[in-house]
């Protein structure tokens, strides 16, 4: 093993090694820090990645309570989905916590930035916009790569833009790249398209279907081969 390899898996087991507990006060001041700095919740309470993409449709990073309580006010938001999933670290306590005293409502689908779905993760987050109201915040942590493939389905399935038109929501200028590991987003929709080409289906009914997550990560690997050495 190398010494990057090593300091690397030592610093994953220190980052895990806290920040799983809110309720007692000297915990709970060690996941604010676990939340601020090892999460980035410093740096999205100066950058939300923050856009409505249809009426009573928004998307961002994930929020901060008092953006949340803004949300809430001001544009009338009372559901918020997650798509970083539940999880038992701070960032998902604290937003649990927040949503709760605020009373809004949280629907958790746990999604990946860098991996290929399992069908049942997507199938659930389609599952999920056949219930959720309007008007609703969907984040993940960066609110670039999970959410941007979220906005792209919703903006197909419900607002009716054709695949061309949503995919404008994976673009740099949410801080989506294609070519990095989060562009396996984007090979998702090439496979469908590839698909649809050949016979028109419903990006819905692909998902719940024909998807794999076996295909999504070979059309990763071939678009994006591992450098050897």
């Amino acid at each position: 093993m190398t010494l990057f390899k090593t300091l690397q898996r030592a610093e994953q087991k220190w980052r895990r090694g806290f920040g799983t507990d809110i309720s007692d006060p000297a915990q709970r001041r060690r996941s604010r820090w676990h939340y601020n700095w090892l999460d980035h919740a410093q740096l999205r309470r100066l950058w939300s990645n923050q856009k409505e993409i249809a009426p009573g449709v928004w998307r961002s990073n994930q929020p901060s309570r008092a953006r949340l309580k803004a949300l809430r006010d001001g544009k009338g938001v009372r559901t918020i989905l997650n798509l970083r999933g539940e999880d038992v670290f701070a960032h998902y306590l604290f937003l649990r916590e927040d949503c709760a005293e605020l009373g809004l409502k949280l629907v958790d689908v746990k999604l990946n930035a860098t991996k290929a779905p399992v069908r049942e993760r997507l199938v659930a987050l389609l599952d999920a916009f056949e219930s959720i109201e309007r008007p609703f915040l969907m984040h993940c942590k960066s609110g670039a790569d999970r959410t941007g493939l979220a906005a792209v389905l919703w903006m197909m399935l419900k607002e009716g833009q054709r695949l061309d038109e949503a995919r404008r929501q994976l673009h740099w200028t949410h801080l989506h790249w294609r070519n990095s590991a989060a562009g396996i987003m984007d090979d998702i929709l090439d496979l469908y398209e590839a698909r649809n080409a050949r016979a028109p289906i419903a990006i819905d009914t692909w998902i719940r279907t024909e998807y794999t997550k076996e295909a999504a990560k070979a059309a990763h690997a071939a678009r994006r081969p591992r450098k050897r050495g």
